[in-house]
């Protein structure tokens, strides 16, 4: 089977394949990348939540802006630089999160797609505890709001000011 999908990758379609081959299987529909806060036309007027996001150089096919296909997909940088070869993240504010500070963009970010915003790895309302403490936090009147994201007043990248206050 690995020597269909690898057939498909080459050019081989999958009507020749079939004709050769029993049981090759069909090729993956593209999944549908939904805009946030676009609407559901069975439910006009209703806001639906998007399903899928792409990063714009995967959903273009652009591996080469991140994989040197000559070296068996090796990353045309390091891991911690490549990010930045796009993302102009200027790091000269005061207060830089930890993973962006060490080029770990991936602790939080998918690089291909995710069905999170912003291409997030979990779910965003819980997202910063994979990570920081609940327990850690003070209990003060703004965090004792379990519905408010975090990112309402934090800055998840970088600021000048303590706790990467908005």
């Amino acid at each position: 089977m690995v020597c269909c999908w690898v057939a498909l990758a080459l050019g081989c379609s999958y009507k020749t394949l079939k004709f050769f081959f029993d049981g090759v299987p069909e090729p993956q529909k593209k999944k549908q990348a939904v805009r946030a806060g676009a609407t559901a036309p069975e439910n006009a007027g209703t806001a639906v939540r998007a399903a899928y996001y792409e990063h714009a150089p995967y959903a273009a096919k652009e591996c080469d802006s991140c994989h040197d296909r000559n070296r068996t997909n090796a990353l045309v940088t390091s891991k911690e630089q490549l990010c930045f070869n796009c993302h102009d993240l200027q790091l000269n504010q005061k207060y830089v999160h930890g993973p962006i500070a060490s080029g770990g963009c991936l602790v939080c970010h998918d690089p291909h797609s995710s069905r999170y915003a912003f291409l997030l790895v979990s779910e965003p309302s819980t997202f910063c505890f994979h990570c920081h403490d609940p327990n850690a936090i003070p209990k003060d009147e703004p965090h004792t709001r379990t519905d408010v994201q975090c990112t309402l007043c934090h800055d998840a990248h970088m600021s000048d000011k303590k706790y990467l206050l908005k």
